[in-house]
């Protein structure tokens, strides 16, 4: 099973990419006690982890990690679709032009000033990698305290569904909006800031 879920992590070429599944185990499954697959004991590795996923990954001077994001394809299997549609009350935004962004992952060992600055650096490098690729819009899932810092960081953004814990779940299904406007409101709302440290984009292929 281990094999079938992350086929390609021994041959990443990236270590910026191990060094973000790695992460990931620390923060889903030892911080926040997600029931998630987990690899060798170091990965964590969903189903949604497949050559088609994208993802940012922010490292410092060392390599280690900072921040990172996956990015699925909408006109393809995806996580709001596929298990949280009952939080939307009509049709999801999908198609060629459209990302989720799921694992939005800030390194547990920084400093709350350094986790702030790195989650401002990811949110200015997901707006700007949509502008660069052509990417119109995202969705994703949030509980709703994180999507109120989401919708509070300048961008266009909207929630789905109700908020209130509907269906007997606090989270919300979110829509956002990236045009050339976007990296100006970011900077109006104190969140603009150009990544000082490598990005690595991409994901095993």
């Amino acid at each position: 099973m281990d094999s079938l879920l992350l086929p390609t992590l021994p041959t990443l070429a990236d270590p910026a990419l191990r060094t973000m599944f790695e992460a990931r185990k620390r923060v889903f499954v030892d911080l926040l006690k997600w029931d998630v697959p987990v690899i060798a004991g170091r990965y964590e590795v969903d189903q949604f982890d497949t050559p088609e996923a994208d993802y940012l990954v922010l490292v410092d001077e060392l390599g280690r990690h900072r921040a990172s994001a996956r990015l699925l394809r909408t006109d393809r299997p995806h996580i709001l679709a596929d298990l949280f549609s009952h939080l939307c009350d009509g049709p999801i935004p999908s198609g060629s032009t459209t990302r989720e962004i799921t694992r939005f992952c800030l390194e547990p060992t920084l400093s709350r000033a350094e986790r702030r600055n790195a989650r401002n650096e990811l949110v200015t490098a997901l707006a700007e990698y949509a502008l660069g690729c052509g990417i119109t819009d995202y969705t994703g899932v949030a509980s709703e305290a994180w999507f109120s810092q989401i919708a509070a960081f300048g961008w266009h953004c909207r929630a789905l569904g109700p908020l209130g814990g509907s269906c007997g779940a606090d989270l919300v299904a979110l829509h956002i909006v990236i045009d050339e406007r976007t990296p100006s409101a970011l900077a109006a709302a104190g969140i603009y800031r150009a990544p000082t440290c490598r990005l690595a984009a991409g994901g095993p292929k």
